[in-house]
């Protein structure tokens, strides 16, 4: 295909609009299918600002040991909420957004259970899942380098001193998560 061929259909395309409104069930279900998205970017090997090698996580193969790739779904999952919840502030839909997360959150852990993880662990997961959100909520009122050290804690059982580079690397990471994903859903209403 040649480059004024390529201009042309790329041109002729119409151009991406967010939807206008959106049910909770369609808000959760796009933003599990985000959240599996950005943790396949942030666990693939090498194609992350983010190694998690240079974070000093186990890999094998390019694939981080169990605990550590659930702390990284957890962050993942906890910046994406962060973004919807931005997003929706103030504008007095608090009980669609909470509906909207919660069909997020079962999409993910019915995911979790399809992909070989006992459902009886699940319970487990989400206390842990609870007891993060509330760690990084309160770390990110501090600062977004407080909300870094928090995840590289728990990406990396380490102490939270030390490794600035990375503690902001993962704040950036929150950052690019859910800024866009305001940004998309702000001129969206959510509707029963």
């Amino acid at each position: 295909m040649s480059s004024k061929t390529r201009e042309t259909s790329f041109s002729a395309m119409p151009e991406f609009r967010a939807p206008h409104t959106m049910t909770p069930e369609e808000l959760g279900d796009t933003i599990a299918r985000l959240v599996w998205e950005s943790f396949s970017d942030f666990v693939a090997d090498g194609d992350t600002e983010i190694p998690l090698g240079a974070l000093g996580v186990p890999t094998h193969d390019g694939v981080p040991d169990e605990y550590p790739a659930e702390e990284a779904l957890i962050f993942l999952m906890w910046a994406h909420t962060r973004g919807v919840q931005l997003a929706f502030l103030g504008r007095g839909q608090d009980d669609l957004v909470k509906r909207g997360l919660d069909v997020m959150h079962r999409a993910v852990f019915e995911d979790m259970a399809e992909n070989g993880t006992p459902r009886s662990q699940l319970p487990i997961f989400e206390q842990r899942v609870s007891a993060r959100y509330a760690e990084y909520h309160a770390a990110a009122a501090c600062s977004d380098a407080r909300l870094g050290e928090a995840v590289v804690h728990h990406l990396t059982s380490k102490d939270r001193r030390g490794g600035q580079q990375l503690a902001q690397a993962v704040s950036e990471r929150a950052i690019a998560v859910a800024n866009p994903l305001r940004d998309f859903l702000e001129e969206v209403e959510l509707v029963d």
